[in-house]
C-alpha cells in the first residue's frame, strides 16, 4: 500500500482512465512524466519518490513543495504487516514510532495534525505514501494514533497543515536543519486532462467536442514506449486555483477522473 510509491493546496493528480483508453494496464509512467512543472531545470535530478506512480489504475505526481500546503479529511493508522518493512523513503517503518504517509507532499515534510473530533494535535514527519483508500487523506503510525485519540476507533476527521520540509546544510563546519525554499508554483500554464486514448481518432473526436463548447483543447502525445497515447486536456488558466475550480466542474460533470496538469 505504501511502498509504491496544485505548493499551496493540494495538487494531487489522478489518472483519468476513459472506457477503451488502454492507460489502465500502464505499469509505470514514463520519465518524460517525472516532473510535471515546466520552469524546472532540465537537468533537475528528480529523486525516486517524487516519481509520479501508479496505486490501483491512479497516477499520482508528488508536490515540488509543501509550502501552504493544508488539508482536511480522514485519518487512519497502519501497523501489522508494515512494520519493520521498508518506507518509500527507504527508512524501515516503525509502528511505535511517530511518521506519517501521505500520498503527494514531499518526504519529510513536517506536519500540524489537528484531530478535530477532540482537539488533540501533535507534529508529524511524511516518509511513506499512501493511504490509498477513498477519502482518506493521512496514515499515521500507531503511536501517532494513539496520541491523537483514535487508535481503537481506526479512523478520525483531522486538518493537516505543512509546516515546511527539512533539509540537512552545512554552515561554517557544522550540519543544521532548515526548512528549504521554494519557487512560486502557483503560478503557470495550466490544463484539465480528460482523456487519454491510444486511437487518436477518438482524442480528436473528443478535442472537437470541447473546442466546439468554447473550451481551448489540445492533444499532447505520451509516448510510455510500448504505446503512444493521445492525452486530451483542456486550458484552465495560469494559476492553480483557476485549474482547482474548472477541475471541480468538469469532475462533476461527464469526466469524474479529470485532473490538473501543468505544461
Amino acid at each position: 500500500m505504501k511502498h509504491l510509491l496544485n505548493s499551496g493546496t493540494a495538487l494531487l493528480i489522478v489518472a483519468t482512465l476513459l472506457s477503451g483508453c488502454g492507460e489502465l494496464k500502464a505499469p509505470q509512467i514514463s520519465s518524460t512524466d517525472q516532473y510535471p512543472y515546466k520552469d524546472m531545470p532540465q537537468k533537475t535530478v528528480v529523486p525516486p519518490t517524487q516519481k509520479p506512480y501508479r496505486i490501483k489504475g491512479r497516477t499520482y505526481y508528488p508536490l515540488p513543495s509543501s509550502e501552504g500546503f493544508r488539508e482536511t479529511g480522514i485519518a487512519s493508522w497502519y501497523g501489522g504487516y508494515f512494520h519493520g518493512r521498508k518506507t518509500s523513503n527507504g527508512e524501515t517503518y516503525d509502528m511505535n514510532g511517530i511518521s506519517a504517509a501521505h500520498k503527494t507532499l514531499p518526504m519529510n515534510t513536517y506536519l500540524l495534525v489537528e484531530n478535530l473530533e477532540n482537539g488533540r494535535e501533535m507534529t508529524v514527519r511524511v516518509n511513506d505514501r499512501g493511504p490509498f483508500h477513498k477519502g482518506r487523506i493521512i496514515d499515521m503510525s500507531r503511536t501517532g494514533a494513539d496520541k491523537l485519540g483514535f487508535l481503537n476507533k481506526g479512523t478520525a476527521r483531522v486538518r493537516i497543515t505543512a509546516l515546511g520540509e527539512a533539509a540537512t546544510y552545512r554552515e561554517a563546519g557544522t550540519t543544521v536543519k532548515k526548512f528549504k525554499d521554494h519557487p512560486d508554483f502557483q503560478k503557470g500554464e495550466f490544463y484539465v486532462q480528460i482523456g487519454s486514448f491510444v486511437d487518436k481518432g477518438n482524442a480528436g473526436r473528443l478535442r472537437d467536442k470541447m473546442v466546439a463548447r468554447g473550451q481551448k483543447t489540445v492533444i499532447q502525445e505520451f509516448d510510455r514506449g510500448d504505446l503512444l497515447f493521445f492525452r486530451v486536456q483542456v486550458k484552465a488558466g495560469t494559476t492553480l486555483s483557476e485549474a482547482e475550480q474548472i477541475e471541480k466542474k468538469l469532475t462533476r460533470g461527464e469526466f469524474p477522473a479529470a485532473y490538473v496538469v501543468a505544461h
